[in-house]
């Protein structure tokens, strides 16, 4: 099967649309999905920066939404015709994952980013032959078709508009579900968010779904005029005192934080900024070490990673759906859609801030 896809060919290059082969259909336990749109996360964009672990050649994308084609085996649970999300991989039988905590499976780093599932290697290939990494967080969603563990796909309501979908599976279930499942949010509870990118934003909307007061904090005035469209009060990250601010606005402090950032000073701040016993998660990768201040977490506040959410996609994604359609998570107000032939467009629009979240369509 031949196919239109967006190869990375090494670290520095753009990103080349070319044609693709698939050698084998499903196998038992997967999907063949025909992908109607991609989000482009900045996952996908970091593994420029990622010292050679992430293998190359590749199709890059993690975000994907479409329509199922075929079925390998009969215990997908999913039949042709059928609209998904797709979401991350994982192995469905260690400890987290049976534990309802498949984005802290034990295998989580081998499936989604470091070459995927080694019984998939040599069927992915170029025009030419030449060997693609098998499968970038069980998906290679840059694609007009993707290869799929049925595991990873998330059935939908057919007349959702599927195109848009697919951020639902990565940057919007880890803002949302740091809210909503981390978090617990509730009614009465004060939730700071750093950083109003993709997942920030999708953690405002989620916090204001909730009930809950929320508090963005970026230095793109841009971003904290989206902030407060989706019920936030804005604070501008330089103006200094910003624990004193957020506390001003908190009655005292939030319960909740979540950095997005990965800034070191920010991640200070925001400590300073919660309640006794409050909470900081983290979500972005931290490059450096991590100096805490002295009596940062004084008084019972905790710092934690959160993963994907703490969501498992197959109960998330449902509730985020119904959401938008109740108007209380309208994630489709933060994406542009571009042609997979700009692809390139995409990312330096993505980079350079002028886009919150590009999503491909084939």
């Amino acid at each position: 099967m031949r196919f239109d896809a967006a190869v990375l060919r090494s670290y520095e290059d753009p990103f080349a649309v070319e044609e693709v082969i698939l050698n084998a259909g499903p196998a038992d336990g997967e999907i063949l999905v025909r992908v109607a749109g991609c989000g482009m996360c900045r996952t996908d964009l970091a593994v420029r920066r990622s010292a050679g672990r992430s293998p190359l050649p590749a199709v890059l994308g993690h975000e994907g939404s479409g329509v199922v084609v075929e079925t390998g085996g009969p215990d997908t649970g999913l039949r042709p015709g059928d609209h998904v999300v797709l979401s991350f991989d994982s192995c469905g039988h260690c400890r987290s994952c049976l534990g309802a905590a498949p984005a802290y499976c034990d295998d989580f780093a081998a499936l989604n980013l470091f070459g995927g599932r080694a019984e998939n290697t040599a069927r992915f290939t170029d025009a030419a032959g030449g060997a693609l990494a098998p499968r970038w967080f069980g998906q290679s969603a840059f694609a007009a078709y993707a290869m799929v563990p049925a595991r990873n796909a998330v059935r939908v309501d057919p007349a959702l508009p599927l195109e848009l979908l697919g951020p639902l599976g990565c940057g919007f279930l880890t803002g949302a579900g740091a809210v909503l499942n981390s978090f617990n949010a509730v009614p009465g509870d004060t939730v700071v968010v750093l950083g109003a990118g993709a997942v920030g934003l999708a953690a405002v909307m989620a916090a204001t779904a909730a009930g809950a007061v929320a508090v963005a904090v970026d230095r793109h005035p841009e971003r904290l005029a989206l902030a407060e469209k989706f019920g936030a009060a804005a604070l501008y990250a330089a103006s200094g005192d910003l624990p004193g601010r957020i506390r001003g606005l908190t009655g005292g402090g939030a319960q909740y934080a979540l950095d997005t950032t990965g800034s070191a000073p920010l991640i200070n701040d925001a400590l300073r900024s919660l309640r006794p016993r409050g909470h900081l998660g983290l979500v972005a990768r931290l490059h450096a070490g991590l100096p805490l201040e002295t009596g940062t977490l004084d008084r019972g506040r905790r710092l934690f990673h959160i993963c994907e959410g703490d969501a498992v996609p197959a109960l998330m994604i449902p509730r985020l759906t119904g959401l938008w359609k109740a108007g209380r998570f309208p994630f489709d107000q933060l994406i542009r859609t571009y042609p997979l032939a700009d692809v390139n467009e995409a990312e330096a629009d993505c980079e350079a801030g002028r886009v919150v979240k590009p999503v491909l369509i084939p």
